[in-house]
């Protein structure tokens, strides 16, 4: 059993850096290839921040376990709203735009409705999957594009943060951690889960759940602690985009995963009842307030009891 803990810390350690260096390096790159913030925030930054589920999802997938692939991504849009914006909006109020309210979240709740209804169906094809990620790749061009024709007369003026041999190193060091750290995660959750008798799906709910989403949370809380709280729910947002269309889709698309288990049903239904309620929380003046993210946190707590007792 020790060994099993033991490689379930050292893949959360490795997913952790590996993500941390992996947009360290990503962004310092294209600050030197002269790309707006927000192009960064959305491509470089929401993937890597979602590198850790893709990998994780992608090794359940591979070998099988299809409610670890399932569990992982679900579980971890649940922690996005609850837990991360939770904490985020605990330590300072969070405020976004008009074009969250209107375009981002409304698509992000489409994709969370289109992924649990492809899955209540039975399996989550390889066209399924390859259909995800191609309608991620027209958001994204979509998002550039919109963003380039707001403000084509804008100059981005930052430099980057390291030389651009660091940058590469970086980057190509945290995709080394992350893969072997998926690789240990999912073997010691799966010995775990037979050890204690415990199914995949709690374990992907709660353990790898929580786990793969520490880069958004400490994402999420410097930018909060920094002022900048509509990059911390843009940031939520963008990750949760990522997990249905990129990482259920690769998975998918490499291999088919089985995604009607009866047990998620509870589960589907959390995900999408938060990204509603998050969309009117940020209807009234366009900010998530202390007390709702309070309210938030109380949830995902409730949501943890629950997860824990049913099993």
């Amino acid at each position: 059993m020790l060994e099993n803990i033991g490689l379930i810390i050292i893949g959360f350690f490795l997913l952790v850096k590996g993500g941390d260096f992996l947009v360290d390096g990503a962004v310092a790159i294209a600050k030197g290839a002269k790309l707006s913030s927000m192009v960064i925030g959305l491509t470089v930054v929401g993937f890597g921040t979602s590198a850790p589920e893709l990998l994780v999802s992608i090794q359940a997938a591979l070998a099988g376990s299809s409610g670890i692939a399932i569990g992982n991504v679900v579980g971890s849009n649940i922690a996005n709203i609850a837990l991360i914006l939770g904490v985020t909006a605990l330590i300072k109020a969070c405020h976004t735009d008009r074009q969250t309210l209107r375009i981002d979240i409304p698509f992000m709740l489409l994709f969370c409705v289109m992924f649990v209804m492809v899955a209540m169906t039975g399996t989550i094809s390889r066209i399924a999957g390859i259909i995800g990620v191609l309608m991620l790749i027209v958001f994204v061009s979509w998002q550039i594009w919109n963003s380039r024709r707001q403000n084509k007369d804008e100059e981005h003026e930052d430099t980057p943060d390291m030389p651009l041999w660091r940058a590469c190193v970086y980057v190509v060091g945290a995709i080394v951690a992350l893969t072997y750290g998926a690789d240990w995660l999912i073997q010691g959750a799966c010995e775990l889960a037979k050890m204690l008798g415990v199914s995949e799906r709690i374990i992907g709910l709660t353990l790898i759940a929580a786990g793969t989403s520490l880069p958004e949370l400490f994402a999420s809380i410097m930018s909060a602690r920094k002022g900048e709280t509509d990059m911390a729910i843009g940031n939520v947002i963008g990750s949760i985009t990522f997990n249905i269309l990129c990482v259920i889709g690769f998975s998918a698309a490499i291999c088919p995963i089985q995604g009607s288990d009866e047990g998620f049903l509870f589960d589907y239904i959390l995900m999408i009842a938060l990204g509603i309620l998050l969309w009117i929380f940020l209807f009234t003046k366009r900010t998530l307030e202390r007390w709702e993210g309070g309210f938030l946190l109380l949830i995902y707590i409730a949501y943890l009891v629950r997860t824990t007792i049913v099993s």
